[in-house]
């Protein structure tokens, strides 16, 4: 019996790769891309986490690799070191079912760099690596990239935002003439539009949309701050979950040390993550996180996106993210291989409009809040303030006139007025009568 991916005429070792991994059925963004990628054609992947981009580009790059030509040709760029690992570890699992005769390295900060100038001098066919560190190996021409004629950008519109844009180009432009880029990217900002118009050709462009804004075993709840101090409220929350393991964001590095350390003082299990971390302790740290030795991980959105950690039950997030996208790529790290998972998230008055933006995804919330260490529920309270906030009909459209003020005494004092003139009319009567009857 065919197995499903035989279709794209990939390589015997590639399909056995998938059957030991249980992979049956192409997702929707490798339908549509692996076809185009093998043909060798330039391709924008937009997606989410989740929905399979990774093998969309790794299975068609390791078809295309030439096993007899000893060169590198084709090199895999990620933001991170995290990211570029993952990646790695990805590309790993093809590999192993290949008899070695594709071969893979790591390129990344944070590691012996002399070590690796001594492994490069035996050039793998692939490289996966960080922008800075390729760029700076290319440079000492350590890493020759002349021959390599598949570039992969992967989380384009991060690499954008981190600033290695540039180290991306400067590789690329080092490589061969007709090369073939492979961009993927969860959003396209217009900023990076040049750098695509320079390298890419006609690109074929594919967006695939989630089938729901994040997983349906999540549980999205909404927890007002009511004015408490944030770093406190958390370590509430945290304490009231009591997780298997939950990772708590923050929208800064400050905030991260903030709330790492408002953890540690309530002697909680917990470690942190951040741009601002050394290579050797972030590495440490992931290795803590894999193996289940830690309860608590507090990180920016360093993490948000890729890292692939089995076991994670819950997401708090100290801060709804000042980009509403990283909602969905902070979430995503829950709810995993038939895990449920819940994602609580303090707001405050002003996170309304987000909290709407976030709804009208799909995203479905609940309010509730922490009263004697336990959770309750705050849903319909919380709808009828909304509701109350909103202006009714009858306000906007019945105006009934408001009467005229009425000095006190009116009534009387024009009562009293009319029956003198009565009186005066009927004296003035009597007169005429009286003066009808002298004459």
């Amino acid at each position: 019996m065919k197995h499903n991916f035989e279709r794209f005429e990939l390589k015997p070792f590639i399909i056995e790769s998938l059957v030991a991994q249980g992979i049956e059925l192409p997702m929707e963004i490798q339908e549509r891309l692996i076809p185009s990628i093998k043909n060798g054609s330039d391709v924008i992947g937009q997606s989410q986490t989740g929905t399979g981009k990774t093998l969309a580009f790794l299975l068609p790059l390791v078809d295309r690799i030439n096993e007899e030509k000893r060169n590198v040709q084709a090199v895999i760029t990620a933001p991170t070191r995290e990211l570029a690992q993952q990646l790695f570890d990805e590309l790993a699992k093809i590999l192993e079912h290949g008899e070695n005769k594709v071969t893979a390295k790591l390129v990344v900060g944070g590691t012996d760099r002399q070590r690796m100038v001594e492994k490069l001098k035996n050039p793998p066919h692939i490289v996966v690596g960080t922008p800075g560190r390729i760029n700076d190996l290319v440079k000492d021409n350590a890493l020759d990239v002349h021959h390599a004629s598949i570039l992969v950008v992967d989380e384009a519109d991060q690499m954008l935002d981190m600033g290695f844009i540039e180290d991306v180009d400067q590789a690329a432009s080092r490589m061969r003439d007709n090369l073939q880029m492979l961009v993927f990217s969860a959003t396209i900002p217009e900023k990076l539009q040049p750098f695509l118009r320079k390298y890419m050709s006609n690109p074929k462009h594919v967006k695939v949309e989630p089938k729901q804004a994040s997983p349906k075993k999540i549980q999205h709840w909404l927890i007002p701050d009511r004015d408490r101090d944030v770093k406190e409220l958390s370590v509430e929350m945290a304490k009231a979950f009591n997780p298997y393991l939950a990772v708590v964001f923050a929208n800064s590095k400050e905030m991260v040390d903030d709330v790492y350390q408002a953890f540690l003082d309530a002697g909680l299990d917990v470690e942190k993550l951040h741009g601002g971390i050394s290579p050797r302790d972030r590495k440490k740290v992931m290795k803590k996180l894999k193996d289940a030795e830690v309860q608590y991980l507090v990180a920016s959105d360093l993490v948000a996106r890729g890292i692939d950690v089995k076991g994670i039950s819950h997401i708090i997030n100290v801060e709804i993210p000042k980009e509403l996208e990283y909602y969905v790529h902070r979430v995503g790290r829950t709810a995993r291989a038939g895990w449920d998972g819940i994602a609580a998230t303090i707001v405050n008055r002003k996170d309304q409009q987000s909290v709407e933006k976030l709804e009208s995804q799909g995203i479905s919330f609940v309010y509730k809040d922490i009263k004697n260490d336990e959770w309750v529920d705050l849903e319909q309270k919380m709808r009828r303030r909304r509701l109350q906030n909103q202006p009714q009909e009858s306000d906007v459209t019945i105006k009934k006139p408001k009467p005229k003020k009425v000095k006190p005494g009116y009534k009387k004092k024009a009562k009293m007025q009319m029956e003198q003139e009565r009186k005066r009319q009927r004296r003035l009567e009597t007169k005429r009568n009286n003066r009808m009857k002298n004459k």
